[in-house]
């Protein structure tokens, strides 16, 4: 397979996964078993926010890894994507958070599901 035909099947694989799932953080290691503390900080970012996202493993896929960085401009892991739109990581969630702009964004990627900014309000 050449280098484009490659990274066309890659780029249709992530298309794929990003309209599969609703939040999807594609990171270094898993939400059961993250590799990195930036990966982690994401479980728990969204753990605080009683959200469900979906975590990809990407560290070993290089030529997956380049592909995203390629589709969004961003170089380093994790990136998210929330209804299809990629949103970079928590350093730009935070924020959105604070504002309550997340909480909107995540309500709507989870049909109209309560999502709630406070640790309390987490599932038990």
């Amino acid at each position: 397979m050449d280098a484009t035909t490659e990274l066309d099947a890659l780029t249709t694989e992530i298309q794929g996964e990003i309209a599969r799932y609703p939040v999807l953080v594609y990171g270094k290691g898993t939400d059961a078993v993250p590799r990195c503390g930036f990966t982690l900080e994401t479980k728990e970012f969204f753990e605080s926010l009683n959200c469900r996202a979906h975590f990809i493993d990407i560290l070993e896929n290089f030529p997956k890894r380049q592909a995203l960085s390629e589709m969004t401009d961003w170089p380093t892991l994790p990136k998210v994507f929330i209804n299809g739109v990629f949103y970079g990581d928590t350093d730009t969630l935070e924020p959105m958070r604070q504002s309550g702009e997340l909480q909107t964004l995540l309500k709507a990627a989870h049909s109209g599901a309560d999502v709630s900014a406070t640790p309390s309000a987490q599932a038990s």
